[in-house]
């Protein structure tokens, strides 16, 4: 389907009929995003309020997937789901926008935040290291917090909730957590062990840590990116997964390809 069409979400809803529809759709080009508003708000805003709303003619519940970046990061503790947001860049607001536009639109929702993404597939920091690994140093920012969170435990914390939604659990939103947190200077020398564990002859570069004033960017990202999980663990027994332990098994994807 295309989400931003809401014939066509409408469609796709009646046609599959569901219990519950998880909505991982997302423009997530952070960068670009900065010099395409449009298509980014057509997607994470509109787009996410098209699901909800045809999850509501339908009857059914929604797992809507957002971001950290819905917060500016100015906080030195981990973000709780009541926080104020104040997003930075266009990304975080398409995905604010999203959030409002699924509330407005189905009562029958959970908002799933998560953090830094990572997996075997698509474009993502993990793999951008890895291609990066044949150079002599590697300059990556050290004053930017997170956890990282890899695809498959997202995808197992969605799974734990879609058991229990909308039964012995709630509604609302909930923020997704690993442990713990780091830094993309520490992920990337992370990245890199990994790689030498997998492939000791291979070459390794420096991981040299600059500010993030150093680094040339068009979108501004949070310094504080920790997302507390507490409400997650609490209401459907997601507790925080050890993000170096998905690192392991990622990295070992790749290297086999």
């Amino acid at each position: 389907m295309d989400i931003r069409r809401r014939a066509s979400v409408r469609s796709a809803v009646r046609a599959t009929q569901p219990d519950l529809v998880v909505n991982a759709a997302a423009y997530t080009q952070v960068e670009r995003a900065e010099d395409e508003p449009e298509p980014a708000m057509a997607v994470n805003g509109a787009g996410a309020g098209n699901v909800a709303a045809a999850c509501a003619e339908w009857g059914c519940r929604l797992i809507h997937l957002s971001t950290d970046y819905v917060f500016d990061g100015r906080r030195s503790r981990p973000y709780r789901e009541e926080d104020a947001t104040a997003p930075l860049n266009v990304y975080g607001r398409s995905k604010l926008e999203g959030e409002r536009a699924v509330r407005a639109a189905l009562d029958r929702h959970l908002i799933l935040r998560v953090s830094w993404v990572f997996s075997a597939t698509g474009a993502n920091f993990v793999r951008t290291m890895l291609g990066l690994a044949h150079l002599e140093e590697v300059r990556v920012v050290n004053d930017q917090r997170g956890t990282p969170c890899a695809a498959g435990s997202i995808a197992g914390a969605v799974w734990s909730i879609a058991r229990k939604l909308g039964e012995a659990g709630r509604f609302g939103t909930y923020h997704f957590a690993t442990a713990p947190p780091t830094t993309w200077h520490e992920f990337a020398k992370a990245v890199f062990a990994c790689r030498r564990e997998a492939d000791p002859a291979g070459p390794t570069p420096e991981v040299v840590a600059i500010p993030t004033g150093e680094r040339a960017t068009r979108a501004e990202r949070p310094l504080n990116s920790l997302l507390d999980g507490s409400k997650l663990a609490a209401d459907y027994g997601v507790a925080a997964p050890d993000w170096r332990d998905d690192l392991v098994s990622v990295v070992c994807q790749l290297m086999r390809r």
